[in-house]
């Protein structure tokens, strides 16, 4: 297939490609715009009170992807990402144009996953019909709490009613969806988010983000909690939280494959597996990140944060980036760690030390196998254990020196 015709049925309904291991080549476009910003989000998503110019912004994604394709050379993508912001405030029709622009720059087999973020306040059947038909086989919700009380806390637009009825909706509609969950909230008790967690998995979902609160600087929930307006858990209480997060997804057949995400076996998101197993990516879009192979090097793109900034960029140069760095192998190895290690599979240690040029260092990693922070399965792989997956930002530093 050489573009996403949404006329063509075949498109549509091609059954989705199985992962094959490999690190794979990604697209990731930003949709950086949404109704309200949440008092906890650091993403790169903002508010406009008049409507968005979708035509002038499919122009310039459109533009920026000749860029990007220049950069990266001839790819088979592997997975389509359109994240946000809130995707799903485009219209079906740009979303289908943005699809075609993908097919018509790389080469785009039937069957691969292309997953756009979806807010349930924003959701309607016909929209979810419409991107469906544009080529859309995999939906992923931002749901974030499964009450309203905590809903309202994390600024939602949404109750749980309009959650439940986009979770059916993209049941019925979608070969695939996810949806995210924000727990360690202030004031939650391990009971009440194990009945939660519970709940959630009962509905029939392959897939689970599960993210710890977190807070930001530069958010309104930073200025609370540097003023103690707003106590999350202590790191003791986020453990026992994350414990029984493993436990409970574990039992019901939801195991975590990454750090924060959960999946039935086969339907992990190959979009993420990309990122964490260190393939190549390109990232169009406002603020968008990517990664692509040059030689030895890998070169590091990052665009324009502001919306439209980034639209004059790219209708004046033809782009919309700021940086670029080429990482060396050194870099490089230090990445496949830190992405790597928060996968349950682990890192290609070949694969690592073609970047090193080394071995881990014999001492640091007797004292880490010793104290059961990572494992090796058998000579070619390496991981974090349960334990060590609680102290990653420790075990990745220790494997990098």
């Amino acid at each position: 297939m050489d573009t996403l015709d949404s006329q063509n049925p075949s498109l549509r309904n091609a059954p989705m490609l199985p992962d094959t291991g490999e690190p794979g080549f990604g697209v990731y476009v930003h949709w950086p715009f949404c109704a309200a910003k949440c008092p906890y989000c650091d993403f790169n998503s903002h508010v406009r009170h008049q409507p968005v110019d979708q035509a002038r912004f499919t122009a310039a994604f459109l533009r920026e992807m000749e860029a990007m394709r220049a950069l990266s050379g001839p790819k088979t993508v592997t997975s389509i990402f359109l994240g946000g912001g809130t995707p799903s405030l485009m219209d079906p029709t740009t979303v289908g144009a943005i699809l075609d622009g993908i097919g018509k720059n790389w080469y785009v087999p039937d069957g691969i996953e292309i997953t756009m973020e979806a807010n349930p306040s924003s959701v309607e059947a016909e929209r979810f019909r419409g991107y469906r038909a544009a080529g859309v086989n995999r939906v992923s919700l931002g749901v974030q709490a499964l009450n309203d009380r905590d809903l309202k806390f994390l600024g939602r637009l949404h109750n749980v009613e309009d959650a439940l009825k986009a979770i059916r909706l993209a049941r019925d509609i979608f070969p695939r969806m996810s949806f995210d969950l924000i727990y360690a909230r202030p004031n939650q008790t391990v009971e009440e988010w194990e009945r939660e967690l519970k709940e959630a998995i009962s509905y029939a979902v392959d897939h689970l983000s599960l993210y710890q609160l977190t807070i930001e600087e530069g958010t309104p929930f930073f200025g609370l909690h540097k003023a103690g307006k707003l106590i999350v858990p202590d790191g003791e209480q986020s453990a026992v939280l994350y414990e029984a997060t493993q436990e409970i997804t574990e039992r019901e057949g939801m195991p975590a494959y990454e750090v924060s995400n959960h999946a039935r076996p086969g339907a992990e998101s190959r979009h993420n597996l990309t990122y964490w197993r260190y393939g190549d990516y390109a990232g169009i879009g406002p603020g968008a990140h990517g990664r692509l192979t040059q030689g030895r090097d890998k070169l590091a793109t990052a665009t324009e944060r502001r919306p439209e900034g980034w639209l004059e960029m790219v209708e004046r140069d033809g782009h919309g980036v700021l940086d670029q760095e080429l990482l060396g192998y050194q870099e490089q190895s230090d990445e496949l760690l830190l992405m790597g290690l928060r996968l349950k599979e682990g890192i290609d240690l070949v694969r690592w030390q073609q970047f090193s040029g080394r071995e881990p260092d014999p001492k640091r990693e007797e004292f880490l196998l010793e104290h059961g922070f990572i494992e090796r399965l058998g000579n070619s792989r390496l991981r974090c254990t349960p334990s060590g997956m609680l102290i990653l930002d420790s075990v990745v530093a220790d494997l990098a020196c």
